[in-house]
Protein backbone atom coordinates (compact mmCIF):
# COMPACT_ATOMS: atom_id res chain seq x y z
CA UNK A 1 0.00 0.00 0.00
CA UNK A 2 1.56 3.26 -1.14
CA UNK A 3 1.28 6.45 1.22
CA UNK A 4 -1.49 8.31 -0.78
CA UNK A 5 -3.80 5.27 -0.17
CA UNK A 6 -2.58 4.76 3.17
CA UNK A 7 -3.52 8.45 4.27
CA UNK A 8 -6.82 8.34 2.45
CA UNK A 9 -7.85 5.21 4.68
CA UNK A 10 -6.38 7.22 7.78
CA UNK A 11 -8.87 9.97 6.37
CA UNK A 12 -11.60 7.96 6.23
CA UNK A 13 -10.88 6.20 9.42
CA UNK A 14 -11.16 9.32 11.47
CA UNK A 15 -14.40 9.80 10.07
CA UNK A 16 -15.68 7.08 12.13
CA UNK A 17 -17.53 7.20 15.17
CA UNK A 18 -15.51 6.25 18.33
CA UNK A 19 -17.17 2.95 18.48
CA UNK A 20 -16.70 1.65 15.23
CA UNK A 21 -13.06 2.94 15.26
CA UNK A 22 -12.14 0.91 18.49
CA UNK A 23 -13.97 -1.55 17.18
CA UNK A 24 -11.20 -1.64 13.94
CA UNK A 25 -8.72 -0.83 16.28
CA UNK A 26 -9.21 -3.99 18.27
CA UNK A 27 -9.89 -6.70 14.86
CA UNK A 28 -6.40 -4.93 13.57
CA UNK A 29 -4.34 -5.86 16.82
CA UNK A 30 -6.21 -9.43 16.91
CA UNK A 31 -5.24 -9.78 13.25
CA UNK A 32 -1.45 -9.17 14.39
CA UNK A 33 -1.38 -11.21 17.56
CA UNK A 34 -1.24 -14.63 15.41
CA UNK A 35 -2.67 -17.94 16.78
CA UNK A 36 -3.73 -18.19 20.52
CA UNK A 37 -0.70 -20.37 22.67
CA UNK A 38 -3.10 -22.91 23.74
CA UNK A 39 -0.28 -24.15 26.45
CA UNK A 40 -0.22 -20.21 28.15
CA UNK A 41 -4.57 -20.26 28.20
CA UNK A 42 -4.15 -23.76 29.79
CA UNK A 43 -1.11 -22.44 32.14
CA UNK A 44 -3.29 -18.92 33.37
CA UNK A 45 -6.87 -20.99 33.84
CA UNK A 46 -4.46 -23.19 36.32
CA UNK A 47 -3.37 -19.84 37.95
CA UNK A 48 -6.73 -18.20 38.13
CA UNK A 49 -8.11 -21.12 39.79
CA UNK A 50 -5.26 -21.46 42.11
CA UNK A 51 -5.63 -18.09 43.29
CA UNK A 52 -9.54 -18.98 43.92
CA UNK A 53 -8.88 -21.67 46.18
CA UNK A 54 -6.05 -19.32 48.04
CA UNK A 55 -8.69 -16.67 48.51
CA UNK A 56 -11.64 -19.02 49.64
CA UNK A 57 -9.30 -21.19 52.16
CA UNK A 58 -7.91 -17.65 53.40
CA UNK A 59 -4.52 -18.37 52.65
CA UNK A 60 -4.11 -15.46 50.25
CA UNK A 61 -3.12 -11.79 51.32
CA UNK A 62 -6.14 -9.48 49.79
CA UNK A 63 -5.59 -5.46 50.20
CA UNK A 64 -8.17 -2.95 50.57
CA UNK A 65 -8.29 -0.47 47.41
CA UNK A 66 -6.94 1.90 49.53
CA UNK A 67 -3.86 -0.10 50.46
CA UNK A 68 -3.36 -0.95 47.14
CA UNK A 69 -3.50 2.82 45.73
CA UNK A 70 -0.90 3.25 48.69
CA UNK A 71 1.32 1.15 47.69
CA UNK A 72 0.96 1.75 44.13
CA UNK A 73 1.53 5.46 44.72
CA UNK A 74 5.22 4.97 46.83
CA UNK A 75 6.00 2.94 43.88
CA UNK A 76 5.90 5.19 41.27
CA UNK A 77 6.22 8.40 43.59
Amino acid sequence: MNTEMLDKLRSQISGLPASERAALARDIIVSLDGAPDRDAEAAWDDEIMRRIAQVETGHAHLLTREEFRRRMHGRIG
